[in-house]
């Protein structure tokens, strides 16, 4: 008798809890994306300004040369870290526009890890940080 080759086990994905690692990813996410917008709208930034935040997925025009310089260019912009020291920057050298600059970024990069979008890494699109 020949019978048909068994088929793996399909795994199905948990749902997302609050409690486990990756909802409290995605819950600081929207924390920050939150945090930020009030931070913009506090000091005065007008909200049309904060469309803008979503030129930060112009990045991805990176993956058209390859998945490696894409998730490298999606990775730089898609950091907390220039954010964090543009939003430092704008304060410390009295710079309003670079603080409401940084908080765009900041809230655009919260949304998107609140949405499950995280850094990427090179070998495909879709394999981020955020992988449960």
């Amino acid at each position: 008798m020949i019978t048909a080759p068994a088929r793996p086990a399909r795994q199905v994905a948990a749902p997302v809890s609050v409690v486990q690692p990756l909802g409290l990813l995605r819950v600081e996410g929207l924390a920050l994306c939150v945090l930020c917008i009030a931070a913009f709208l506090h000091l005065g930034g007008h909200w049309g300004y904060l469309f803008l935040g979503f030129a930060a997925d112009l990045s991805f025009v990176g993956y058209l040369v390859g998945s490696r310089i894409g998730a490298a260019l999606y990775n730089a912009v898609h950091s907390t870290v220039l954010p964090i020291a543009l939003v430092a920057a704008g304060f410390i050298l009295n710079q309003p526009q670079a603080t409401l600059t940084g908080l765009v970024l900041l809230a655009h990069i919260g949304f998107d890890r609140a949405a499950g979008y995280g850094l990427k890494y090179p070998d495909a699109f879709g394999h981020t940080h955020l992988d449960a």
